[in-house]
């Protein structure tokens, strides 16, 4: 392996490859992250959308499945929070990835029992509160992420963030990514590696029923992959298919009644109460980065996702994706994936230092004619 891909990232996760495979809701599940830490990538577990019991039950199965290192993806107001933080620290879990909301206290938890903190942000002021907060790196998505998403591109956010970070912790590149060449790319931008989500979705490993995968596979352009805010009232990207047009059709009265509905489902599938909710949903619009009526609609992501990544209805539920799937024609292995990824990028920069080589040859060859 190339030096150069021996970065900051692999030595704080503790992975040989700067190869991130992200928490998607319903897919990350042990069997895609140890196919994925097995291959020299490093794995993140949903945390979010499991019942707490299960929890551990995933945590110990994947475990069982590979001895490398992994880490876990929750909210930090989700109701269990502090129970999964519990679990994290009593099974020596490498990371943890979060998003919205995290709490001071739980962060300075997770530190000093060593776990990395790694959030997904998506400006520049968000890396910088995060570290304030106690990161110790960063996950940068840019526009052509899938799920919940900016609308800066990749490859004008991340050098932002690297400039704003100042090499205080490791970046990680998300938001388009499948292969060598984009790896290469996230590095020459200053990022120390590169999260995927949709490609980890279209591999083998992944528990997403074949139907849904098919359609993931048959989406042919990335044009049709688009942002909508008809789920929760945030910008979150999607395949479009008939469920999305059935939401996007919806008035806010509507959205928010179905969102109801889902939020009573969710609370089922996870024991939590109705005031447990509640809280979670103020936590939420603390911040100021959403409304309360925006607070209520995440509800709807969960349960509606579900009907896709789960129960293999593709056309009753909704598809996060990256603009990548629309340029992925193929189902590969973890392994497959990974080792293409840095084959790929150990050529492209071969091929780099040979025309560096070139170009400071070039002025010596003129001197001596």
């Amino acid at each position: 392996m190339s030096d150069q891909l021996n970065t900051r990232l692999t030595e704080l996760l503790g992975c040989r490859y700067p190869v991130v495979q992200t928490a998607m809701g319903w897919v990350a599940d042990p069997n895609l992250v140890a196919g994925t830490s097995n291959a020299g990538g490093f794995g993140f577990l949903a945390g979010a959308t499991i019942p707490p019991e299960e929890v551990e039950r995933d945590i110990l199965r994947t475990k069982e499945l590979t001895d490398q290192r992994f880490g876990i993806n929750f909210h930090m107001y989700q109701p269990n929070a502090s129970e999964i933080i519990d679990l994290v620290i009593k099974h020596g879990i490498k990371a943890v990835s979060y998003s919205r909301s995290p709490g001071k206290e739980m962060v300075a938890k997770l530190k000093d029992n060593g776990v990395v903190c790694m959030p997904t942000i998506g400006l520049p002021k968000h890396a910088l509160k995060a570290i304030e907060m106690g990161a110790d790196a960063v996950t940068v998505q840019g526009g052509e992420g899938g799920g919940h998403t900016g609308s800066v591109p990749t490859s004008l956010l991340i050098p932002q963030v690297v400039d704003a970070v100042a090499g205080r912790v490791p970046v990680v590149a998300a938001g388009g990514f499948k292969d060598g060449r984009g790896l290469v790319a996230a590095l020459s931008f200053g990022a120390d590696g590169i999260a995927m989500g949709t490609r980890f979705l279209m591999s083998q490993e992944s528990p997403t029923p074949a139907q849904t995968k098919q359609r993931y596979v048959d989406c042919q352009t990335p044009q049709s992959i688009i942002v909508s805010t008809a789920m929760d009232g945030l910008p979150q990207r999607m395949i479009v298919n008939q469920m999305l047009e059935e939401l996007e059709k919806a008035g806010t009265a509507k959205r928010l009644l179905i969102a109801l509905r889902n939020g009573l489902k969710f609370r089922k599938f996870t024991g939590a109460s109705i005031f447990s909710l509640l809280q979670s949903a103020l936590a939420m619009t603390k911040t100021g980065d959403i409304t309360p009526a925006q607070a209520i609609m995440s509800a709807n992501a969960p349960m509606i996702i579900q009907k896709a990544m789960v129960d293999g209805l593709p056309d009753e539920g909704v598809l996060p994706s990256g603009q990548v799937a629309g340029v992925i024609d193929s189902l590969l292995s973890c392994e497959q994936i990974i080792s293409g990824i840095v084959s790929e990028a150990e050529q492209r920069l071969a091929h780099l230092a040979t025309l560096t080589s070139s170009s400071a040859a070039a002025p010596v060859a003129a001197a001596v004619e």
